[in-house]
């Protein structure tokens, strides 16, 4: 089982990528629609939220378990953020 402490890492770098992700599509099309950006940054921020509140959690049965859910919730989330970005 990964640590805690990795999870958390890998929560930080792979919504931190998308967000970075967003910010430089901003940048790149200076005369696009910030809307969309702003939007994925937003929900990235949600999920980020909820992961950690997840991970934090005091009391769960089945650890292994619960950390494997998150770990899932994360690369699902994150796959669903990446098809958006690529939709702008």
């Amino acid at each position: 089982m990964a640590s805690i402490k990795n999870l958390k890492k890998d929560i930080n770098y792979v919504l931190g990528d998308i967000i970075q992700e967003c910010l430089v599509w901003e940048l790149l099309n200076p005369k696009g629609d910030v809307k969309g950006p702003q939007a994925i940054v937003d929900e990235a921020i949600v999920i980020f939220d909820d992961l950690i509140v997840r991970l934090n959690e005091k009391g769960v049965e089945n650890k292994k378990s619960h950390f494997k859910a998150i770990g899932k919730d994360l690369e699902t989330s994150a796959n669903n953020l990446i098809e958006k970005i690529n939709k702008l």
